[in-house]
Formats: C-alpha cells, sequence, structure tokens
C-alpha cells in the first residue's frame, strides 16, 4: 500500500474565512486524544485536537455504519448518534446550531453505512476522563465501497501522521502529551485492513 498521499478535503473559503481540511482518523486513535487547544488568542481563533499520532486536527471525516440515533431535548433538539468504524465507535452529535446537518441526521436510516463530516470536541468530565464527540457539519448515507475506500485512505493517513509525526512540532507534542508507542497505532492500522478481508 502506498502511503504518504491519502487524499484529503482541501482547505474551503467561506465567508473569507479558510476553513481546515478535514482529516481522516480511525475511531479508536480519535478516542485517545485528549488534548484540545487553539492556535491564536482571537476569539476566532481554530480549536484543534491533537492526535496521538503526531497531527492538529480541526474537522474530520469518518465513514462508518450508523448503529444508533436518538432524539433528545424540547427546546433545543439534538440528536446523539453512534457510527462505528473497524477499530471502534464515533460519537457525533447535531443538534440546533447546525440545523441544516440536524435534518440530514433525521432523514438517515439506521443502521446505514454514512459519511460525516465534523468537528472534534474533547469533554471532562469530573471524574477526569476524556470523551471526544463529533459535532455533525454534514451526514450523507453511502455505499460499503465508499465504506471500504475510506478504510484504505484512513489507513494511509494514519502511517503517514506516524511517518511524519517524527520530525514536527506537533508530533513532538504528541510524544510528550500521550507517551504512546507508534506501533499500537501500526497495529491498529493493520487490525482495520484485516477486517475487510473477512
Amino acid at each position: 500500500m502506498a502511503h504518504g498521499a491519502a487524499p484529503q478535503f482541501p482547505p474551503r473559503r467561506e465567508g473569507g474565512f479558510e476553513r481546515e481540511p478535514a482529516r481522516r482518523v480511525f475511531a479508536a486513535e480519535l478516542r485517545e486524544s485528549r488534548v484540545h487547544f487553539k492556535d491564536g488568542q482571537d476569539e476566532k481563533s481554530p480549536g484543534f485536537v491533537l492526535l496521538p499520532t503526531g497531527a492538529r486536527c480541526n474537522r474530520v471525516f469518518i465513514v462508518g455504519t450508523l448503529t444508533e440515533k436518538k432524539k433528545q431535548g424540547d427546546q433545543n433538539l439534538f440528536y446523539r448518534a453512534r457510527v462505528v468504524d473497524p477499530t471502534g465507535t464515533f460519537f457525533v452529535m447535531a443538534g440546533s446550531f447546525q440545523p441544516e446537518a440536524m435534518q440530514q441526521m433525521a432523514r438517515v436510516e439506521v443502521p446505514s453505512f454514512v459519511a460525516v463530516v465534523g468537528k472534534p470536541t474533547v469533554y471532562q468530565p469530573p471524574d477526569g476522563a476524556a470523551l471526544v464527540s463529533v459535532r455533525c457539519e454534514s451526514i450523507t448515507p453511502v455505499d460499503k465501497e465508499t465504506r471500504d475506500q475510506w478504510v484504505l485512505d484512513c489507513a494511509a493517513a494514519t502511517l503517514d501522521r506516524i511517518e511524519r509525526g517524527a520530525s514536527t512540532a506537533d508530533g513532538e507534542r504528541a510524544r510528550k502529551e500521550y507517551g504512546m508507542d507508534p506501533a499500537i497505532f501500526r497495529r491498529m492500522v493493520y487490525d482495520a485492513l484485516a477486517q475487510l478481508r473477512l
């Protein structure tokens, strides 16, 4: 597998602002993320989650199986959903702050393959644990071939981050913050690809 060339959503300009590219990341890696920071002092400075493989992440592009969705709230309606990839579960939320995403979430069937673009957020409940959820910007039904292609692309992007992380400032910070052996994520990639062959 040629890695290092995994396609990413390029930055997009909207209303004079350039949107950050959406990174492909497996659920098992996003679940381990607990460092959240802003790049700048301005109120509108973008926020990032630092991935353990050594890259900052403002938006994610995930594809998996929508296994559950629940409508909650009275005046402020929102959906909580679970999207599963070969490595684990993403927790996805769509609320009134993103009405188009919430309408898309209302229409999508359970179970089905879906593609989600959204912003990852780290929460720290009183027990000190770190929980990561994705605030949905869009959710679209896709087919199995698209899911399988995403797994291949996400595997390539993950291996690329591991390789580049050895020589970047974000990679150095990730090593200090997480202290995780990159072999863990290489194994995660291997296991995800192995499931495609089942």
